[in-house]
C-alpha cells in the first residue's frame, strides 16, 4: 500500500482533507508526522501555483505521493481580494477573527447585492517531485453583515449561501460538504487517485 501525504499543518483544513480521503486504500498521513519538513513560502499569484508548489516541494522531501491544496476567498467588491492572501489578510500572525473583522470593515456600507464572493480551492497531486494532477473548483455566495455560526473555520461564519439564507458556519459540515469549493475539488481528486493508484474505496 502506498502512502499519501497531506501537505498541510492547518488543523481545520487537515480535518476536511482527511475526511474526504479516509476511505482511500492508501496510507493517508499528515505532514506533521515528518520531522524537519521544509518551510514553503506561498508566493504564487494563483491558488493553483501555490498548491502545485506545496505538492512538489513536499513530494521531493517525502520522495512519494503528496496532495496539497491552496484555498481562499475572492470578493468582487475588493477586486478579488483577499485571494491568495486569505489566511494572512489581516497580517501574517493574525487569527481568523482578525481576518473576518477586517473583511467586514472593508465592506461596511455595501448592500447585499454588492457583497458577492466565492471560495476557491485548488488541489495539486505530485508524485516523486512531479505534478500529476491539478484541480480547481469554487463555491459562490456572498459576505454576510455579521459573523454567524460556530462550524467550520476561516471565513465560514461570514460566507452566506443565499439558497439557505445561512452561512457555512451555521449550516454545518453535512450541508457544507454538498457544495463547498473544497468538497468539489477533493471529490475529483479522490476519483483521480483511485484511478492513479488503481485502488478502490471500501
Amino acid at each position: 500500500m502506498r502512502q499519501l501525504v497531506i501537505a498541510t499543518k492547518n488543523a481545520g483544513k487537515l480535518r476536511e482533507l482527511k475526511r474526504y480521503l479516509k476511505n482511500m486504500r492508501a496510507g493517508v498521513v499528515s505532514l506533521d508526522e515528518f520531522e524537519h519538513s521544509p518551510r514553503i513560502v506561498e508566493n504564487g499569484k494563483t491558488f493553483k501555483a501555490n498548491a502545485s508548489k506545496k505538492a512538489v516541494v513536499t513530494s521531493r522531501f517525502t520522495k512519494g505521493l503528496v496532495l496539497a491544496d491552496d484555498s481562499g476567498l475572492s470578493v468582487d467588491a475588493l477586486g478579488g481580494a483577499p485571494g491568495v492572501r486569505s489566511s494572512r489578510f489581516a497580517g501574517p500572525k493574525k487569527r481568523d477573527k482578525d481576518n473576518n473583522k477586517k473583511l467586514l470593515h472593508l465592506l461596511a456600507g455595501l448592500s447585499a447585492g454588492k457583497r458577492q464572493a466565492k471560495f476557491i480551492c485548488a488541489v495539486a497531486i505530485a508524485d516523486n517531485g512531479r505534478v500529476v494532477k491539478v484541480i480547481e473548483e469554487c463555491c459562490k455566495g456572498r459576505i454576510a453583515f455579521a459573523s454567524k455560526g460556530r462550524h467550520g473555520f476561516g471565513y465560514d461564519p461570514l460566507f452566506l449561501i443565499p439558497r439557505y439564507g445561512k452561512t457555512f458556519g451555521e449550516l454545518g459540515l453535512k450541508t457544507k460538504d454538498k457544495m463547498s469549493h473544497r468538497s468539489k475539488a477533493l471529490k475529483k481528486a479522490r476519483e483521480f487517485l483511485k484511478r492513479y493508484l488503481k485502488c478502490s474505496v471500501a
